[in-house]
């Protein structure tokens, strides 16, 4: 009697024991972010139209923080203006995406480290062979500047120009350069050069403009979800000191 009250013990045990290690397993499961990357910002974050996912350098960045930080994530295109918005209201988790980790945002968001710099570039139509050195040179013109970016206050409180005007997109600047319907366009640097590099386009970039708007990019993620913040500085750490942020940088060709 004693041993099969023995072996009954050990098998409460047992069940008590998996039991357990399940509900762990499909906790650890359930450890899942969604994260909002913008569908035109290549090559930090796009559209994959042979994947039809979103991909990029800020996607890989995430994706290698989740592996070393053991949780996985879900990318959900957001479009640049509801980055924040689709943050704030908890439709999205973390945003990774080319967002400045400006002043003006961190009083609406929290930010990680650094992950990269740059400033603005500068894009004319191609027979346009004006050698703009700053913003001093373009007094006049009507420019285009992407909605929600951190060139749009500096730019309007210069005073330079004749006209801003707001778009909802890079590619829509440079169409719009293209056909004329303004004199220049303002947008990431790294992501215009990108652009260009593949070719087919009317617009040319301004190589001597000197970048006047710098900033540094970052993860960001809500000002209450501290312990998410310090994961993911963790993370972003362990990939620096390893060398594969580099590797991601390099494999999209940016230095």
């Amino acid at each position: 009697m004693k041993f099969r009250t023995f072996v009954h013990k050990l098998r409460a045990v047992s069940l008590a024991l998996g039991a357990t290690l399940a509900i762990t397993g499909a906790a650890w499961a359930e450890t899942n972010y969604k994260v909002g990357s913008t569908p035109t910002g290549v090559p930090f974050t796009f559209l994959n139209v042979e994947t039809n996912k979103i991909d990029g350098i800020m996607v890989d960045i995430i994706e290698a923080i989740a592996k070393e930080e053991g949780f996985t994530v879900q990318i959900d295109a957001t479009q640049w203006s509801a980055l924040i918005p689709s943050l704030t209201s908890s439709k999205i988790d973390i945003i990774a995406a080319a967002m400045y980790a400006t002043p003006a945002r961190a009083e609406i968001v929290a930010f990680s480290d650094k992950v990269y710099s740059y400033g603005e570039g500068l894009i004319v139509k191609k027979d346009n062979d004006a050698a703009y050195k700053s913003i001093d040179d373009m007094e006049g013109l009507t420019i285009g500047v992407q909605v929600g970016t951190a060139y749009i206050p500096p730019l309007t409180a210069s005073g330079k120009f004749k006209e801003i005007k707001i778009y909802d997109s890079l590619a829509d600047i440079m169409r719009d350069v293209a056909l004329g319907r303004i004199d220049a366009g303002f947008g990431d640097r790294p992501i215009l050069a990108y652009q260009l590099a593949k070719g087919g386009s009317d617009v040319r970039m301004v190589d001597m403009y000197e970048s006047q708007i710098t900033g540094d990019v970052a993860i960001a993620v809500r000002q209450d979800d501290k312990e998410l913040l310090a994961t993911i500085n963790d993370g972003l750490g362990k990939i620096q000191a390893s060398g594969a942020l580099d590797q991601i940088l390099a494999k999209w060709g940016i230095k």
